[in-house]
């Protein structure tokens, strides 16, 4: 029996039906995006996480890390995630030709060397669901089997930034996330200020920002804020994590309480449904939450 990626995905569909409704298998309309729209859309992403490792390398000196108390080793490391970005870019660049979009100008939240390791480590968490959550549009073998190896990076460089220095969990559960592509370019967005006109457009919309409180932790009721026109219907927060969701109703006052058993990267969102998180009842969000763990699985916080 040949097994190919679409084989693996229904053989996880059959056997763990109340898993797939955070699978992000369907968009609000008809359209399916194109092989070069896929990979622009990588392309864009990736630039994104160039620029962010080329301008806080030239921000933060190897003194500048050792003086936030971070190992005299962690910035070579970075050194060596930029050159794997820079070459992602050069590789995509190769493959898409004369269409490929250019980088856009950005503003990312990062102020000193410990705030450049915690976005560095959210880049390269969404980055790892960006792919996975995008494969679904692949044809091509070869555009598939190199994606595929972009993501193993990815997730190498998310396990290490969190584990090795910032001591915490090196993975979430036994699946990773896979996010839509409006669910992954509504978090991109948050750090692009524009891009260039004569870009290829991207089949992607940002959602309406969500937010929680810094501090937000499992098992406590916190109030999020979003600016999204909201109907009398009941609202849900869905907690994706892993192949599923957890959803749970928000309140009139906008709290919600977060479930006791989450671990590890969470993206919420803010949807009309409280059985599928699919971008057609999406209404805001999603943000990112990482909730620790240590090695006995019990939480940090």
């Amino acid at each position: 029996m040949k097994v190919t990626a679409a084989s693996v995905t229904l053989l996880i569909a059959a056997a763990l039906p109340e898993l797939c409704a955070a699978l992000p298998t369907k968009r609000d309309d008809s359209s399916v995006p194109t092989q070069i729209e896929i990979l622009n859309f990588a392309l864009t992403l990736e630039h994104l996480e160039n620029a962010f490792y080329t301008q806080g390398l030239q921000k933060y000196t190897q003194q500048d890390f050792l003086n936030a108390d971070l190992p005299a080793w962690a910035r070579g490391r970075w050194d060596q995630i930029a050159q794997h970005e820079s070459t992602h870019v050069s590789f995509l660049e190769s493959v898409i030709g004369d269409q490929a979009v250019q980088p856009c100008t950005y503003s990312f939240p990062d102020t000193d060397p410990m705030s450049f390791v915690t976005t560095s480590f959210k880049l390269e968490t969404v980055g790892v669901s960006a792919y996975s959550g995008a494969a679904q549009f692949l044809a091509n073998s070869d555009y598939i089997t190199s994606s595929g190896a972009i993501l193993a990076v990815e997730a190498r460089q998310s396990a290490w930034i969190n584990s090795a220095v910032l001591k915490a969990n090196p993975w979430n559960t036994a699946f990773d996330t896979p996010l839509s592509l409006d669910h992954v370019w509504t978090i991109a967005s948050g750090v692009i200020v524009s891009c260039p006109s004569s870009n290829m457009p991207l089949p992607v919309k940002a959602f309406p920002a969500l937010t929680f409180p810094a501090d937000a932790q499992p098992g406590q009721t916190v109030q999020v804020s979003f600016n999204a026109t909201t109907t009398s219907e009941p609202l849900y927060v869905a907690f994706i994590a892993g192949l599923g969701a957890t959803y749970v109703p928000l309140s009139p006052q906008m709290t919600v309480e977060i479930p006791s058993t989450l671990q590890g990267v969470v993206f919420p969102v803010i949807t009309s449904s409280n059985t599928a998180v699919t971008d057609n009842v999406t209404i805001a969000g999603p943000t990112f939450l990482s909730f620790e763990f240590n090695s006995d699985g019990v939480d940090e916080a």
